[in-house]
């Protein structure tokens, strides 16, 4: 076998990826904080930079007072944009003129710790944004009060979360344990609770 046969084929074999190798971070999702009303434009310049970012946003329908409807992607929260990149690309970004810092960890704040949002409550965000009918809002701190329920129909199907009685809906609130929690309104016959 030649020399060049030999390296044709070690420069053909699959790569499994960087976060594979020895002493490369995986890539996580950091949160970044930026200027309020600039959250979709820092989400373009991340994505032209090659970076994968998502902004929080839900379509809604805008009613002007003229009586103008209008469909509109509403940021849900505000000041914040998703980054997924590793510990390294997050140090470069942060250096960004639009990036005004990135969240820390409560529980280190010591150590001053960035942030992390786990996978799946990225996954449970994107779910409830994308599928919820009504307007979700994003609560600080999660509610103490109610029933841990299962939605059982509808297009939030298979999402569990916590139910707050309010007159006259229901309101289911979804525990985001980073993000505190999402809190949208749900029917009553939609939702049965988990034994």
């Amino acid at each position: 076998m030649s020399t060049a046969t030999s390296q044709k084929n070690i420069a053909a074999a699959p790569l499994t990826g960087a976060g594979d190798a020895v002493g490369v971070s995986r890539p996580k999702w950091y949160i970044a904080i930026v200027n309020n009303n600039s959250e979709k434009e820092v989400r373009e310049r991340l994505n032209k930079l090659g970076y994968d970012s998502y902004v929080a946003t839900q379509r809604q329908t805008k009613i002007w007072k003229n009586g103008r409807r209008a469909s509109v992607e509403a940021v849900v929260i505000r000041t914040i944009v998703f980054i997924h990149c590793t510990e390294k690309e997050r140090r470069r970004i942060v250096a960004l003129p639009y990036i005004n810092r990135f969240m820390t960890d409560r529980a280190t704040a010591a150590q001053r710790v960035p942030a992390t949002v786990p996978e799946r409550e990225m996954h449970i965000l994107r779910f409830i944004l994308g599928n919820s009918d009504s307007p979700v809002t994003i609560e600080e701190r999660p509610l103490r009060k109610g029933d841990r329920v299962k939605v059982v129909r509808g297009s939030l199907m298979g999402l569990e979360g916590e139910i707050i009685d309010t007159e006259p809906s229901t309101e289911l609130v979804v525990r985001l344990d980073i993000l505190g929690c999402a809190r949208l309104n749900i029917d009553r016959l939609s939702v049965e609770p988990l034994t």
